[in-house]
């Protein structure tokens, strides 16, 4: 189950009730938004008024949710938005305050986080030498690595750490992800990450399963790579993907550079809690540049998504051929690429990531052959439900098989056995939910479903599933037929999560 998700205040700006100086700030942002045509203008309304959820019940209509009133629901301050398509940006979208307190309104130009989908544009900089002959894909990285060396053990004897294994999460490294560093602590070096040394906030990155046999998300690895991407070319991490990626592609603005220079703190949104309270002492400092560093906004990703298609099929070579790009977007295990998460195959096939730092959700997702896809990024905790109904509505709209609703029914459940299901449960290193029960009805709270309990609705006996995301929850028991763990699936993960007493 993803940790990325949230909520906040009302946002003023959407409300019907603005003040003069608020009223400003709503038609600064229509202007901003502005789409090319009425044809253009009613096909986005129906977008912002018709956002839908994960899973609808069989047999019942698709309930249809408005911008507004998911922003209010999730308490979002703010959602930036660009499509593309044909090669260019279609329209770009912007709704709500950067900053609440401030009523500084979102524009096109405003910075986020980019978290996790830092992960494949940083693979982009890595394909590009291993294009020019620097680095190799299939070569131990000790070979090359200085500094520091991945620590050798019984799973490294006889296969061994690759960059392709480490941008396809098939390398056997830990660590999946990082919570940054607040703005009053230290931040430590690379070195004292890759060990998990203090200040550093996260355990040593090592290999604890053979490397190639399995897909495990490693953030963690990416860590490895932005060390060797230095020592290969001699350069700063930010001035590497600079030169390569986003210099390149006009990324104009776009910078890896951590912490955000005070020259660019005016531009980046405030980041908020799922609760609605501002994260504290601001935007986290994320050292771990490649997994995690990227400040961006839809546009520059939209850019790049573009640049990802027209380099696929042969139309340009600003960062890669096109021999290189399609291996990027071949399946090295399971269903991710060399960077990118795939879907689909042939002339459907969908590359994309999603993103979670603190205080940040967002996400990237674009066909590689129609031209089409979105960018969309939030401020807080809890935007990345927002996001997915967001996606929904425009894959309606543009009528994508992809990104709809999925259909489940709802069986019978005896509520008396809800009692053995209710207490705290934890993913190790991901996070607790939580079960509960309310007038016969079983009920879970869980950080990446938002900031309110959700009800659970069961598909049979022991299984259940929520409205807001595809996610089942199976209860299991132990060998004296109590309730020891819940089995989470989302898409094609599985997590178990053991109850704790």
């Amino acid at each position: 189950m993803k940790k990325r998700l949230p909520l906040f205040l009302m946002i003023a700006a959407l409300c019907a009730l603005v003040s003069d100086s608020e009223l400003a700030t709503v038609e600064a942002q229509k202007a901003a938004n502005a789409p090319d045509s009425a044809e253009q203008e009613a096909r986005i309304a129906r977008i912002e008024n018709g956002l839908l959820p994960a899973v609808v019940i069989k047999g019942q209509p698709a309930p249809t949710m408005t911008v507004a009133d998911r922003m209010k629901h999730y308490h979002v301050p703010d959602v930036s938005v660009a499509f593309f398509e044909q090669g260019q940006i279609a329209w770009r979208r912007t709704y709500g305050f950067a900053d609440v307190a401030a009523k500084a309104p979102v524009t096109p130009e405003t910075l986020f986080q980019a978290a996790s989908i830092s992960k494949p544009v940083s693979a982009l900089a890595m394909l590009r030498l291993v294009q020019e002959g620097k680095l190799n894909l299939d070569e131990d990285v000790n070979s090359k690595l200085r500094a520091w060396k991945v620590p050798e053990n019984e799973f490294t004897k006889e296969q061994r750490v690759t960059l392709r294994r480490i941008v396809s999460h098939s390398a056997g490294l830990t660590v999946h992800g990082f919570p940054g560093y607040a703005s009053h602590e230290e931040v430590p070096t690379i070195i004292q990450i890759l060990n998990g040394e203090k200040p550093a906030n996260t355990a040593p990155i090592r290999v604890d399963t053979i490397p190639g046999t399995l897909w495990r998300y490693s953030g963690g690895g990416y860590v490895v790579m932005q060390l060797l991407l230095t020592e290969a070319t001699g350069k700063p991490f930010p001035q590497i993907l600079h030169d390569l990626v986003l210099q390149p592609v006009a990324m104009t603005h776009s910078t890896y550079e951590q912490p955000l220079p005070k020259s660019l703190a005016g531009f980046a949104a405030t980041p908020y809690r799922s609760g609605g309270e501002p994260v504290k002492g601001g935007p986290h400092t994320y050292p771990e540049m490649a997994p995690a560093g990227l400040w961006t906004t839809p546009s520059d990703l939209a850019r790049l998504a573009i640049e990802v298609q027209n380099e696929y099929a042969g139309k340009s070579s600003k960062i890669l051929s096109q021999e290189m790009m399609k291996q990027m977007l071949r399946r090295q295990k399971d269903d991710w690429g060399l960077g990118f998460g795939l879907q689909n195959s042939g002339s459907k096939l969908i590359f994309g990531h999603g993103g979670a730092n603190e205080g940040y959700r967002c996400d990237l997702e674009a066909y590689a052959e129609s031209g089409q896809g979105l960018a969309i990024m939030t401020n807080s905790d809890s935007g990345g439900g927002l996001a997915t109904e967001y996606l929904r509505a425009v894959g309606k709209e543009y009528s994508w098989s992809d990104f709809q609703p999925t259909e489940r029914t709802v069986g019978k459940a005896d509520p008396a056995l809800f009692p053995a299901y209710t207490g705290t449960y934890e993913i190790t290193g991901m996070g607790k939910l939580t079960i509960s029960t309310k007038e016969g009805k079983l009920f879970i709270l869980a950080d990446p479903l938002g900031p309110d309990p959700q009800e659970l609705l069961p598909e049979s006996l022991t299984q259940f599933f929520v409205l807001s995301g595809e996610v089942t929850f199976t209860f299991e028991k132990d060998e004296k037929g109590a309730v020891s763990k819940v089995r989470v699936k989302a898409g094609s993960q599985s997590f178990e999560a053991k109850k704790l007493p």
